[in-house]
Order: structure tokens, then sequence, then C-alpha cells
């Protein structure tokens, strides 16, 4: 079944914005234009434009136009930061080591909170991150290979996960949660915690190109690892 319309036209701004093509604060086409263009009524691109506003993709200014909003995921309370930002902002030396990365299925569970169907492919990864030589988090992440079609080619040793999502798919949404869990045996081992002590757990969600791009477990040992954040 052929998708709607309007999604087409979504789906164009968004490319144009995911290439580089628009950035933060370029005005886009007007609702005539892109009528013309798409040989639509303006209903239609209304109706576009309307959501990718509402999911703060767009921002529209009464008698002036419609322009690239300021990423949304800059003013969520855990900032979409990468871990090695963190580290290199406090002085420390931030390293890498990649356990796994390659292709996988999505189960029910996961397909569902991926919004994908079951048995999809989707990429998976592990990273480790050091702080000075010591593990301070264990990065678990499925990233939806629509959206990043070459991730599993990356050499996450120079870069990170976060940084290069960030880059080749802009972020509209942002979803998260922070809990206390009890560590695996295996993920004990990885960040050196004792077999009593907590982890702090965030599992995050986030969406590009109006679909599901990636859900990460981010997991910290509690006695070394606090987060913080600011309105």
């Amino acid at each position: 079944m052929n998708a709607p319309a309007y999604q087409g036209i979504k789906d164009f701004i968004l490319a144009r914005i995911h290439a580089g093509e628009w950035g933060e604060g370029d005005q886009v086409p007007s609702e005539n234009e892109l009528a013309r263009e798409f040989s639509v009524a303006r209903m239609t691109v209304n109706r576009a434009l309307r959501e990718l506003t509402s999911e703060q993709v767009l921002t529209r200014v009464q008698g002036s136009g419609t322009f690239v909003a300021r990423p949304k995921y800059e003013s969520t309370l855990v900032a979409i930061r990468s871990i090695s930002d963190e580290i290199i902002g406090r002085g420390h030396r931030h390293q890498a080591k990649v356990l796994h990365i390659g292709a996988s299925i999505a189960d029910a569970a996961l397909a569902e909170e991926m919004q994908v169907s079951a048995g999809s492919p989707v990429f998976h990864s592990r990273v480790l991150h050091f702080e000075n030589d010591e593990p301070v988090q264990l990065e678990e992440r499925w990233v939806n290979p629509v959206v990043a079609p070459e991730y599993a080619l990356q050499d996450f040793t120079n870069t990170t996960p976060n940084q290069y999502l960030v880059r080749v798919a802009p972020l509209q949404r942002v979803e998260y949660r922070i809990e206390a869990l009890a560590a695996d045996p295996d993920t004990r081992a990885l960040l050196t915690m004792d077999e009593l002590e907590p982890c702090l757990v965030l599992h995050r969600r986030t969406w590009s190109q109006s679909q599901v791009a990636s859900i990460a477990n981010l997991w910290h040992p509690g006695s070394r690892y606090r987060f913080t954040g600011h309105f």
C-alpha cells in the first residue's frame, strides 16, 4: 500500500534536513510551493507541516514562514551527550572497547519497542567505556538499519555510537527512564563491581525520520556514576 501524500512531503523535508541541506533556522518552502511541487492540495501540505511542527522538527512563525527547529534533544533532562564528551569534559581520558557489533533479529518484545515487524533485522552493539582505565559504562544498543544503514561498519573506538547516530540520524524525540537494577554476573565482571553493588541503568529510545532510530541500555556502577541535569 502506498504511503499517503502528506507522508511523502514529511519524508522529503526530513531527507533534506538529514542530508544537511537544511539546518537549524533555515526556511523551508511555503505551503504553496510544496503543493505545486508535489501536485497536492494545500491541506495535504498543511498536515505534513503541522505534524513536523508537533514533532519539533519545524517551527512556524506567523507571517514569516516555516523554519527548521532547534533539535528537541538539546532540552531534555538527561542530555543526549556522548559518554566520551562527559569524560573529556571532566579532564579525564576516554577509551572504548567494542565487545560486539553486528546484525540481530528482533524478537517480539524488541520489535514492539522499535516499532518494526517481529523477525526484522536490526543492528546490535555492546561497547564498554572507560574513564582513566576504569570501566564506567556498558552500552548495549539496538539500531534501526533504515536510519543508519552503515552503523555496523563504524569503528566505535574512535567515535561513540551516540556521536555517530546524532550525526547521521538527527533526533526528533527522546524517551528515557532511569532505574537501579541488579547486574548479571557478566555485567558485574565487565564493570568490576562488587556482588551487591547496584547498577544505575539509563534506558533510552530515540526517534529520527519519524521512526524509532535506536534503543540503548546504558549500565553504570552505582558507586562510581551519577546522573545530573538542569533546566
